[in-house]
């Protein structure tokens, strides 16, 4: 209950009355016009034994104390000094209130300055409700970022898209003009994908800070299983394994990998960051290491390869499963033509420990000039006109060279298998392009092909 007054004396009279009337709660009294808070506000509260014996929580304050702690010091300002009702003023102190709120909703600092500069320093778009009503958005918005904008549960709930009578896929950007309506299901929640910036299925902050806010109030071992599949499928897809997810969840300042699941299954920990760090990562010690005592320091190659403890000695990218940096990898001498450079999953690498463990070597990545590297991948997909056209279009998009290209449809099943060679300069950029392929239609899966 909230009791508004117009002098000070009269809020503690107004407290007496209160306390006189209901016995009220030990502990729950406190007066914020004689100490008001740090931000300004100042009321006075307390709490009684109400009718039915529930508690009752009572604030009193004066009509400018009220101004102050709803509308903040501007309007309290106004107030005050008896300025008479500006509309453009009003706008700015509503603008101002909005960018406090957005501030709230974003827990790191770094977050909301570039979710800042993309909402408010960038041109808008301007689109319109099936009532008519005008939905002011950031350029570049979609039909989540427009349906987050009219309220949290539609856009949890949204499933689908009309614009101007038209179904549209989720990461349509919006023009001006268009009318747009949502197709939502009563019970559901947001996913994952809407916030891999790869497919651009968000724009706005507000909206990606209520899909992050639902994705941290599952539970933790909810989190923990979600976050483990979606990093095995991204691992998957880049072709990647015997990753020390241990040494991983230290780097990123976890107790242990189900704290780090979690991270990722909250969305607190981004995919796009994880793959940056597997592409950076400190190499582990090697399962084999050539002897040479007092080996020289390391000598850098034109294959941004190091080469441990040897002096020249020419390297190659192996054909068989085609490294690239992010990969953990090591050297095969071979005869006469140097050290041919294979990924430590690679099966013939299993094949020459067997037999040729001594000519295994360490080798390693050196930061250089951006070279590319030439990386097979592998798309899996319901064959239809068009298809490899998009797929092709999405791989120029990227500024990425197509090297080759293979395809064979069965005539029977429908089914098309597209085998390219791209020449990439990093995983994060492979895991840019397949994350788009596999948004296209028809598309069952885009993952890189591994040797074996």
């Amino acid at each position: 209950v909230r009791v508004l007054v117009d002098e000070i004396t009269q809020c503690y009279a107004v407290l007496g009355i209160v306390h006189s009337q209901w016995p009220y709660v030990r502990g729950e009294f406190d007066d914020y016009i004689a100490t008001p808070k740090e931000n300004g506000y100042r009321s006075l509260h307390t709490a009684v034994i109400g009718p039915e014996g529930k508690t009752v929580e009572v604030q009193i304050r004066t009509h400018d104390m009220n101004e102050g702690a709803e509308l903040g010091v501007a309007s309290h300002w106004r107030y005050k000094e008896g300025a008479r009702y500006d509309p453009n003023f009003e706008r700015k102190v509503a603008w101002l209130r909005q960018v406090l709120e957005w501030k709230e909703e974003v827990a790191d600092a770094g977050d909301f300055v570039d979710q800042f500069k993309a909402d408010v320093l960038q041109d808008r778009v301007y689109v319109l409700t099936p009532a008519g009503k005008i939905i002011d958005l950031p350029l570049g918005s979609t039909p989540i970022d427009f349906a987050y904008h009219i309220h949290s549960e539609i856009g949890h709930c949204c499933r689908g898209a009309e614009v101007n009578g038209h179904i549209v896929p989720l990461n349509y950007q919006l023009q001006n003009g268009e009318q747009v309506r949502i197709l939502s299901v009563k019970h559901g929640g947001p996913s994952r994908d809407w916030l891999n910036p790869h497919l651009g299925y968000v724009r706005s902050s507000r909206a990606r800070s209520h899909i992050q806010r639902w994705f941290k109030q599952l539970n933790y071992s909810q989190n923990v299983g979600e976050g483990r599949e979606t990093l095995e499928k991204e691992l998957s897809r880049l072709g990647l394994a015997d990753i020390n997810l241990e040494r991983l969840a230290q780097q990123f300042k976890h107790r242990n990998v189900d704290d780090f699941m979690a991270a990722i299954g909250r969305n607190d920990l981004k995919l796009s960051q994880v793959v940056n760090a597997l592409q950076e990562r400190e190499r582990p010690e090697p399962v084999l290491r050539r002897a040479a005592p007092e080996a020289p320091a390391a000598i850098e190659y034109g294959t941004d390869i190091n080469v441990q403890g040897v002096g020249d000695l020419l390297t190659k990218i192996a054909n068989c499963c085609k490294p690239v940096p992010g990969d953990a990898v090591i050297g095969y001498i071979t005869h006469g033509q140097g050290v041919s450079i294979h990924r430590q999953d690679c099966p013939n690498v299993l094949r020459f420990k067997e037999h040729h463990v001594d000519r295994l070597i360490e080798v390693d990545w050196v930061a250089k000039a951006k070279n590319t590297y030439s990386v097979d991948i592998l798309v899996e997909a319901f064959d239809r006109t068009g298809l490899l056209r998009d797929v092709v279009s999405v791989v120029t998009n990227e500024g990425i060279n197509l090297v080759a290209a293979n395809t064979y449809t069965n005539p029977k099943t429908n089914h098309a298998r597209l085998l390219l060679t791209l020449e990439i300069i990093s995983i994060s950029q492979l895991s840019r392009v397949l994350a788009k392929i596999g948004q296209l239609p028809n598309v069952m899966e885009a993952r890189r092909r591994t040797a074996g």
